[in-house]
Parts: structure tokens; sequence; C-alpha cells
């Protein structure tokens, strides 16, 4: 009997070793038969059949690097075989090509390429593939963010640690309906990388000690001065992309204060959009003193809108209230670089009033609902304020709000009418917008001093409306950290580059963060990695 037992289990190894080694075979074949092949030339300057292949690359060193592989037959064949229930147009919509690269042989970041990447053509035509993934400089192009989202987000560059590797891509096709499919694969290619020492200045690795007159109380409360210096030392090994400044406020004094690449207190941030939410602060003080009656007056009793382009009654309707939560309904998002209302149509033209106004109405979208990051709308608020306060917006919030802050030293930017710039103009120090911040923690108290309407803190710092990652306030985003299993609410402004002024609901912390990475597509997510993995564990963890 026990004979018979070993007999029937060494029947199934067998079996299944030559289960996993066909599997194995299939995609060795697969792969030789259509090799995904590394280039390190400018293939700006060359056609894919001039190009030349190399099997090495040196990490930060080679300015370029690009995959090109072949398929046996058009991408839409392959998701053809995942959902063969739909037509071209619904499979192009649901479905694209699935990255994953490995290092060593460990699977590290898998990507299911967004819908929108590629032109039509690409997927239903063509053969030959060039990615392009890394250049001298940034592209705008799909395959150089799914290399610096690999890289900088996804544990490539932990991955890729000092020394020798092996970086392997492999290439399929999923479709995203009820349930994710995964096709089959559709080639494989390796490159040895070399990772050079990164070399780093020893003295901008320690814990910054944090000095006297900066207008804050100095906080004697512990920090894991390691997990600091840590973050210290990402940051100079440029992990983490131009990070300018860190300070946390805890129970009101400054506990931790940091600066890089060449800032210090004094620097003034550019830290864009956060500025925007000086307007839903200065409309709050200016309901509060009867200059404006409510968020719910409308477009109609400030501006003659039939004298604006693409006149509706609905937009006559439009309350203030929705475009302080981006949710005003016009055809307006910034997201969207083709969409007529973007903020980047906004800039070059002389009004930016007259540009907002002159924006039809969109019908599919309902105002207070349906949210939709709308700048151009903020710029009419902060012309609304402009007109109804006494001296006009910026001479009003330097009385009502800078001055009472302790605030000297700032800098407004100005729409072409001489209107301080509410789509995110005004600059300050890192440890003047934690004062803001602060402003917001106190539920609008400075200093034993009312400086803005309780109840216009709370709505502000609420959640008005949902949007994809959350929800959206007055000019207040809303989102949930998570550390050590523990969930963190907090509020926050938020600007392009990675700037954020974070109030935490139920913990007594702010935190800024200014940064300099405009238009990195990973600039706010590095700013989550740092605040999840570094700083909130910092000054959490302390024993």
């Amino acid at each position: 009997m026990k004979l018979f037992q070993l007999v029937v289990l060494l029947t199934f190894a067998i079996a299944s070793c030559k289960n996993s080694n066909s599997q194995t075979s299939k995609n060795s074949a697969i792969a030789e038969a259509n090799p995904l092949r590394f280039s390190k030339e400018d293939f700006t300057k060359k056609t894919i059949n001039e190009l030349g292949f190399s099997d090495s690359f040196t990490l930060n060193e080679d300015p370029y690097l690009s995959v090109q592989f072949t398929l046996e037959e058009p991408l839409v064949k392959s998701l053809q075989t995942l959902a063969p229930g739909l037509n071209e147009a619904e499979l192009l919509a649901a479905g694209n090509f699935q990255f994953s690269f490995l290092v060593d042989g460990k699977t590290v970041y898998v990507e299911n390429l967004n819908t929108g990447a590629g032109l039509a053509p690409s997927k239903t035509e063509q053969l030959q593939h060039n990615v392009r993934l890394v250049a001298p400089n940034q592209l705008d192009y799909w395959g150089w963010f799914l290399w610096m989202k690999f890289i900088k987000l996804g544990g490539g560059q932990d991955a890729l640690d000092e020394g020798e590797h092996v970086l392997s891509i492999e290439v399929r096709s999923y479709v995203q309906g009820n349930d994710l499919k995964i096709g089959k694969l559709l080639a494989k290619g390796n490159i040895n990388v070399e990772v050079p020492k990164i070399v780093v200045d020893p003295s901008l690795l320690p814990l910054q000690k944090v000095l006297p007159n900066s207008g804050w109380e100095i906080s004697d409360e512990k920090i894991d001065v390691k997990k600091i210096e840590a973050l210290n030392k990402k940051i100079a090994q440029g992990r983490f992309e131009n990070i300018n400044s860190i300070v946390v406020i805890k129970e009101g004094q400054l506990l931790l204060e940091e600066y890089f690449n060449g800032a210090g207190r004094d620097s003034l941030h550019n830290p864009r959009s956060v500025g925007k939410t000086i307007a839903s602060t200065m409309l709050g003080v200016a309901i509060e003193e009867k200059h404006i009656s409510s968020e719910e007056a409308i477009l109609k009793g400030f501006y003659d809108l039939k004298t604006f382009d693409n006149y509706s009654p609905e937009k006559d309707a439009v309350t203030l209230k929705s475009l302080l939560s981006m949710s005003s309904g016009f055809v307006g998002n910034d997201d969207d670089y083709s969409n007529p209302g973007n903020e980047e149509n906004m800039y070059p033209t002389n009004d930016w009033v007259k540009f907002a106004l002159d924006l039809p109405m969109d019908k599919e979208k309902t105002m207070g609902k349906d949210f939709s990051y709308f700048t151009a709308g903020i710029v009419v608020l902060g012309d609304i304020i402009h007109k109804s306060v006494p001296g006009g917006l910026v001479d009003y919030a330097d009385k009502k709000i800078i001055k009472p802050l302790g605030i000297t030293n700032y800098r407004w930017q100005y729409t072409p009418q001489k209107v301080g710039n509410t789509a995110g103009g005004i600059q300050l120090r890192a440890v003047d917008f934690a004062k803001y911040g602060q402003l917001y923690k106190n539920k609008g108290v400075w200093n034993g001093k009312r400086l803005l309407n309780k109840e216009w803190v709370e709505k502000s710092l609420a959640k008005q409306v949902k949007q994809s990652n959350g929800h959206y306030g007055y000019l207040f985003w809303n989102k949930t950290y998570t550390i050590d299993n523990t969930e963190y609410e907090v509020s926050y402004c938020s600007g392009n580059g990675g700037n954020k002024i974070f109030v935490f609901k139920d913990i007594p912390f702010v935190v800024v963060i200014t940064a300099s990475a405009y238009g990195s597509p990973i600039a706010h997510a590095n700013v989550d990695k740092i605040m999840e993995e570094y700083v909130l564990p910092g000054v959490l963890n302390t024993d």
C-alpha cells in the first residue's frame, strides 16, 4: 500500500513538473518569438528599424532608454480573446496593454495602462511598438510617465539599489469589466542595470534644529529622529524630488522645521493652487461682515450674464457655493487638456473673468453635485470678493487675515485686471503657511482673537462634494491616511508641484510641505508617501 501511494505521489509530482515546465516553456517560447528589446539611443533621431539595441543600462547616467517589441497581431485581437462579446470601440474603452516590471526575477510594479494611453490605430493596426521610457527631459508621453511611476512610486528606485540588477519587462493585455481579465504574455525582455552609488553630503542628513524667532513657540515634544533623518536621506538622494520645506505644528507649537534644495526659513514659496483657498477664507469674512449675503448668492447678482457668450438661465443660477466646491456646472475641467474651460486656455487671454463667464454650461452636470476642478471659477470668485469688499481683495485680506496672523513677508500675483490672483497667486514662508493652517485647526481663532467664523471653518473643511479620490469642501480637499492600522482624517489645501497644508481632524497637527516639482505626475503621490512612511510615523510614534 505504501509503495502504491509513493507511485501515485511521484506520478503527480512528475505531472506537476511537466505542467510547470510546459507553462515556463510556453512563456519562454513567446518571449523568444516576440522579444522585447532595449535601446539606449536617442529615439527622436532614428526610426525604429535604425535603433541599436543594448543588454546593459546605467541608471541615472544613460540619458535614453526605450523598448521595442513586435506583436503577431494587433492588440485589439488579444483584447477580443478576453472579452469576445465586446465590439472594437468597447474593447478600446475597457482595455489596453499591461506592463510588468521585475527586478532580479521579482515583480515590483504592474500597471494596466489607462485606456486613453496611445492612439486607436496603435491598438487596432500596429504590430511594431517602440515605447520611450527615459529621456533627459520630461516627455508628454505615456511611456515616460509609466517609467516614472515604476521608479518613483512603484518601488523601482528601492528595488534598484546600489549595484547590479536584472530588469525584466513583460507585456500582456488586459480588459477591465466587472472583473479584471489578463491576457497571455505578448513580449518579454531583460536588461542588466547598473546602479552607481549615490554620494550624499552627510551634512544634509541630520535633523535640523528648530531655531527661535519664527513667530511660533518651540515645542519640546519628542520626534522619532531616525525616521526624519531617513526622510532627509531620501530627499538628499533625489528619491523625493524638489522638496523645499517641511513644517510640523503640534498643539500650536513648532515641532519640526526642515528645509531642502537651497530653501530657508525666509524663502517665499509658490504653492500654486494652495493659494486658491484664500478665496474661501475671504468669502467667509466678507459674508460675516455682510459685504456679501451668503454663499448661496448667485452669479446673476454680480454680473449681467446676458452680455457674455453662451448665456443660459442655468448660468444665472450658479451659486458662490458651487464655485467654492468645484461643482458649478460650467464647461470647465483642468484635468482634461481638451476641455474648453481648462485653465491653460485662460492664462493667455487678457480678461480671465470674461473667459470664465463666456463658457457654456455643461448639460450633463448637476450644479452642487458633480465635481470638476475649475480654476477659472475661482478667478470669478476672487473678482466678486474684490468688487464687494472695501479696498479690494488684496487690501481686505491684508487687514483681516494676513496682518492679524503676524505675516509680514509675502507676495501676491495678479490677474490682467490687477485683481489678486485667486487661481493660486499668494506666496508665503513655510512657517506662515502653517499659521494659515493653524487658523483653521483653531476653528478660526488666532492668539485668542476670532478672525474667521467657526461655522464657516467647519463648512470649509467638511465633505461638501464627492470626487474621485475622496471629498471636497470649500476649496479644501479631504482624505484619510492610515498609519499602523489607524486612520487619520485630514483636510488640506493642495497645489501643483506637491504643495500641501494639512489640517488634521482628530490629532493635534498641522503639516506644511512645499515643493517645486511642477508638472510632475508623481509630485502629489510622493507627498503622500512622505506623509505615510516618514512624517506621520515620525511625529506620532515617539516612544
